[in-house]
C-alpha cells in the first residue's frame, strides 16, 4: 500500500485526498488551520496541524517514508518554495508542487519539485476545448506535443472499420479505446466499425489530432 503526504488542504488538496483514499492509499494531511482538516478525517490515516515551513515540523513526519509528497499550499508562493526545498533536503522520494503560472513552475523545479501541477490551468484548457469544438469531449495533455483526446467519430468514418479506413497510416493516430456511456472497449480490433453514439479515444501529436477535428 502506497503512502502519501498532502500539505495544504484547500480545494485541490481535498479532491486529491479523496481520490487517493478511493485507491486505498495511506494518507497524512497537514494544514495550519484545524478547520481545514476536519472534513477530511474519515479519509486519512493521520492529520496534523503545523507550519510546514518549519523544518522541525517536517522532520517529525518521517518524510523519507512517504512514496510521494504533495505541496498544495495556495496562500503564499514563498511558503510553497520553502516547503518544496525542505522536503527534498529531508529525503522525499518524489515531490509534486502546485503552481498557477509558468514562472512559479520554474522556481519550484529549481527548488527540488519533481513535477509541477497546474490544476486551474488544466481545468481551464479542458473546458475551453470542450466548449470550442462540438466533437471534443475530453483531453489529457501528456507533453506539449502529444495528447489523448476523446472525440466524436467523423461522419465519414461511420459504418466503416478501422482497417477499412487505414486509420493509423491515414491520420498518424492510435486508437486507444472506444467509449459508450460508462462502458469502455480498450484497444479495439481492426474490424471495429465506427458508430455515431460512441466516442473514440485517440493518442498522437496534437497537430495531427487538430487536423481531423477542425
Amino acid at each position: 500500500m502506497k503512502s502519501f503526504l498532502i500539505i495544504g488542504m484547500g480545494s485541490f488538496g481535498h479532491h486529491l485526498c479523496r481520490k487517493l483514499c478511493e485507491q486505498k492509499c495511506e494518507i497524512m494531511i497537514v494544514d495550519e488551520r484545524a478547520e481545514a482538516l476536519e472534513d477530511m478525517l474519515p479519509y486519512v490515516t493521520s492529520a496534523k496541524i503545523g507550519d510546514c515551513t518549519n523544518v522541525d515540523v517536517l522532520k517529525s513526519f518521517g518524510i523519507d517514508h512517504f512514496d510521494a509528497c504533495f505541496v498544495c499550499v495556495a496562500s503564499k508562493f514563498q511558503d510553497s518554495l520553502e516547503i518544496t526545498s525542505l522536503l527534498k533536503e529531508l529525503g522525499a522520494k518524489k515531490v509534486f508542487s502546485k503552481a498557477e503560472e509558468d514562472l512559479q513552475a520554474k522556481f519550484l523545479l529549481r527548488n527540488g519539485a519533481d513535477e509541477v501541477i497546474y490544476p486551474e490551468r488544466d481545468s481551464a484548457i479542458k473546458i475551453a476545448l470542450r466548449e470550442s469544438y462540438d466533437n471534443i469531449f475530453d483531453c489529457i495533455e501528456l507533453t506539449k506535443d502529444y495528447a489523448i483526446y476523446e472525440i466524436q467519430p467523423l461522419k465519414k468514418w461511420l459504418g466503416k472499420s478501422i482497417k477499412e479506413l487505414n486509420f493509423r497510416s491515414r491520420y498518424n493516430l492510435n486508437i486507444l479505446a472506444i467509449k459508450k456511456g460508462d462502458t469502455m472497449l480498450p484497444l479495439p480490433t481492426p474490424d471495429y466499425t465506427f458508430k455515431e453514439d460512441e466516442h473514440t479515444l485517440v493518442f498522437g501529436k496534437t497537430e495531427d489530432i487538430y487536423k481531423i477535428i477542425k
